[in-house]
């Protein structure tokens, strides 16, 4: 058997970094495209269950027989191993690759969802985060306002999905605005809002917090992607000068606050840890990499990629701060939306310094997915993110599929929201409380908690996704 790699014929996308070729050789798992009308669902089918074959981690799970004449969406989701939390698929493939960038129709805001009491049926929607230069933000939105109604139809445990489901396009709420002064909720407002392409930035917030001796560096970062687009770095440029800021502020501490992340690029993932990583120089390992039988074969046979391409290496970054931080730690912040390549750099770190993590237990997702679409076909617009590996850290550990548990427990779900960065904020103070061995510093704990039971990251394609970065097939090919 050549050492060439045998694969259907189609478009892929992998870190949303590299986008290349695949060349279409018959292979022993290939299926045979059925003779059906290319304009009915056959045609769509048999392109999913060809690449499912061949590419999807639990390819020994698929069916025998599946059902080509089934919707695409209904017929991707029989073949799933019923293990599988986490692969998706999307009528338009640009909307799925636009989705792992950042880019989404929306006002620009973030949100848990509540039950108000537990003697009504209604829900509330407390915003978590404004993004900037958004029709949120131009509305006078902000952290900690709750929406109570969406088109003047007041959320309920029966109809809050459907309403937020038309928040795709312009419409109005009823809120009450949080006022930290009175810690209380004032008058409820009613607002037209205006829905936009908007792009969002992943580095949210950074800052840099003096406190008993201690430099804390306090990064938010929101999900994780290179850039604008899968060519630009810009985003992960923008993280390195981040953390060149708090090299040259000499902090002590690192907060990393992950509890809106729920994962995103592979590269993304490595540039951050290695950003962190107390020691870590490109001879360290990252991850180790673990794909179905066939494609792992394949992999360690071929000459360009050999065995060696199944181990990731850290990068050796000048702005590294891991050197600089007390005890070698790093205090992450986590919820259950802390996902997927959230979870890989919490693993990828714990080999090499002490992960200290505060909030609610991460969400489990061990395993990677790629982006699956033709291109230049008229006929078949779909886009498929199916898992294809699982990830192991220098130690060959990958036993989170439940989540990470946290050091410090703490459900972030009080009521009273300070604004992200503020001292006072509930998993913030907790931290600084941590570092400097005093007391927590926010006052949350004598409002009223509530039981989540959604949020707005959940709702968004991108959320729960690692996304492996690409295999260089252009070497393969090109021989």
């Amino acid at each position: 058997m050549s050492s060439i790699f045998r694969f259907p014929s189609t478009r892929w996308v992998l870190g949303m970094v590299l986008i290349v070729w695949l060349g279409a050789c018959k292979d022993d798992n290939e299926v045979t495209p059925s003779t059906t009308s290319s304009n009915g669902n056959s045609y769509v089918d048999n392109w999913i269950l060809k690449n499912m074959k061949f590419w999807y981690y639990w390819n020994d799970k698929i069916p025998a027989s599946p059902n080509v004449t089934l919707a695409p969406k209904d017929f991707f989701k029989s073949l799933l191993y019923a293990g599988d939390r986490f692969s998706w698929i999307q009528e338009n493939y640009q909307d799925l690759l636009n989705s792992l960038q950042g880019v989404s129709k929306e006002a620009g805001y973030e949100y848990v969802l509540y039950r108000e009491s537990s003697s009504n049926n209604n829900v509330i929607a407390q915003i978590v985060y404004i993004k900037p230069s958004s029709p949120a933000e131009t509305a006078g939105l902000k952290r900690g306002d709750v929406i109570t109604h969406i088109n003047d139809t007041q959320m309920t445990t029966s109809n809050y999905q459907t309403l937020l489901s038309a928040t795709s396009s312009d419409y109005t709420i009823r809120y009450r605005p949080l006022n930290l002064t009175t810690e209380q909720f004032d008058s409820e407002k009613t607002l037209s809002l205006s829905v936009v392409e908007y792009q969002e930035d992943p580095n949210f917030l950074h800052t840099t917090i003096e406190a008993d001796n201690h430099v804390i560096g306090y990064y938010v970062y929101n999900f994780f992607a290179t850039g604008a687009d899968s060519k630009s770095t810009a985003y992960d440029d923008e993280m390195e000068s981040i953390f060149a800021d708090f090299k040259a502020k000499g902090i002590t501490d690192l907060v990393l606050d992950l509890r809106y992340n729920g994962g995103g690029s592979e590269t993304s993932a490595n540039n951050l840890a290695s950003l962190i990583g107390t020691g870590v120089t490109s001879n360290s390992v990252f991850l180790k990499r673990e794909y179905n039988d066939s494609v792992q074969t394949q992999i360690i046979n071929d000459p360009t990629l050999g065995e060696s391409y199944l181990t990731a290496h850290f990068t050796t970054k000048p702005s590294n701060v891991g050197s600089m931080l007390q005890g070698a730690r790093v205090y992450v912040l986590t919820s259950g939306r802390t996902a997927s390549a959230s979870e890989l750099v919490i693993n990828a770190l714990k080999p090499y310094m002490q992960v200290y993590m505060i909030g609610d237990t991460t969400y489990g997702k061990n395993v990677g997915s790629i982006s699956l679409y033709e291109e230049n076909d008229p006929k078949n617009t779909w886009g498929m993110q199916p898992i294809v590996l699982k990830v192991y850290n220098a130690l060959g550990q990958s036993d989170y599929s439940t989540g990470f548990a946290p050091n410090l427990y703490d459900a972030d779900n009080s009521i009273l929201l300070y604004p992200l960065g503020d001292t006072r904020e509930t998993l913030l103070s907790q931290a600084i409380a941590q570092i400097t061995g005093t007391s927590t510093m926010g006052r949350q704990g004598q409002f009223e908690r509530k039981t989540q039971i959604g949020s707005s990251i959940e709702r968004k394609p991108r959320s729960f996704n690692l996304v492996a970065d690409g295999l260089d097939f252009k070497k393969v090919f090109s021989r």
